[in-house]
């Protein structure tokens, strides 16, 4: 749609709508550009202050995705003033101004509408050195594939909505759902990465599928490395698949290779629609990908090494 109403030739747009990125990237000048993003989602928890938090992740993960600094963020509000009190509003934006707080960067206004059903997240801007940009078009054949959070979260997210969600399980996904990933940008910095996104709405293999399409390569993906949260995996057996990581899956579908071999639940779970996830990058080398992992355990992540990138035709041959 964006392709059909604007142009992206301009010199100094570096990252447009072309690649559908994570943010669009706008050149200052030879040591500087802007990165600026935009999201919100509706809420994925009962807690108004935490649903802030985790939209702010959320929003910011774009920024740090391009290999960017964040520097101010925009509240999006849609938010029904006759059904819920504008204290419990201000719970939310509390929340987002503590990643903020804890980010370095800060909330510097934003906008409100009216809307039955509440809505939330930021337009961040951040900044990146032009040489310095993660893309999704950057992966290179040899490139060691690293992920940075479990999958499951759209999974968790669903069973919670019907009371079926077990509080441990729901604790471990809110989680990882406000963990920052700054830290995976830096790592996939040192690890000489040029190609990464945020796995988010369309999944872990959808992410990649963009990301294989855009580059003009394939993937190999060792399933069984793929970190997923616990209990996870028991919930989507028992139907809890959003119908989001469903559509995911189709879509992804004709480039998938060897999804014969593995149980249907594995599979709809590579797709399953993540709110605020890990960052998927191709290291230099596996040297890279696994100093990466480390330093990022260390941090608390739960980071691993998931597959490689391979010369040919976009395709994803589940290993």
């Amino acid at each position: 749609m964006l392709r059909g109403l604007t142009a992206s030739s301009h010199g100094d747009l570096l990252v447009g709508a072309d690649t559908g990125d994570d943010a669009a990237v706008w050149r200052l000048d030879d040591d500087r550009a802007l990165v600026a993003t935009a999201d919100f989602i509706t809420p994925v928890v009962d807690d108004a202050r935490t649903w802030g938090r985790i939209a702010a992740s959320n929003s910011v993960s774009d920024v740090y995705a391009m290999g960017g600094r964040p520097l101010f963020g925009l509240n999006l509000v849609g938010w029904n003033s006759d059904e819920l009190p504008i204290e419990l509003l201000g719970e939310v934006l509390a929340g987002a101004s503590d990643v903020a707080s804890a980010g370095g960067w800060i909330v510097a206004g934003g906008h409100t509408v009216d809307d039955p059903e509440p809505k939330f997240g930021l337009a961040v801007v951040g900044q990146v050195h032009p040489d310095e940009i993660l893309t999704v078009a950057g992966l290179r054949t040899g490139d060691v594939l690293v992920v940075t959070k479990p999958i499951g979260t759209g999974v968790v997210t669903t069973a919670l909505k019907a009371g079926r969600a077990p509080a441990d399980v729901v604790d471990a996904a809110v989680a990882e759902m406000v963990r920052s990933n700054a830290g995976a940008a830096e790592a996939a910095r040192t690890a000489g990465a040029r190609g990464a996104t945020d796995v988010t709405g369309f999944g872990l293999l959808g992410h990649l599928r963009n990301m294989l399409v855009n580059s003009g390569v394939a993937a190999e993906i060792d399933v069984t490395t793929v970190p997923i949260l616990d209990g996870a995996r028991e919930l989507a057996q028992g139907g809890f698949v959003p119908g989001g990581s469903e559509r995911n899956l189709e879509h992804v579908r004709p480039l998938l290779r060897g999804q014969h071999a593995h149980h249907e639940t594995i599979v709809a779970l590579l797709a399953d629609a993540q709110t605020s996830g890990g960052l998927l990058f191709g290291a230099a080398s596996l040297q890279a990908a696994e100093e990466a992992v480390a330093a990022l355990s260390a941090d608390g992540h739960t980071a691993a090494v998931i597959g490689r990138v391979t010369a040919g035709a976009p395709a994803i041959r589940l290993m």
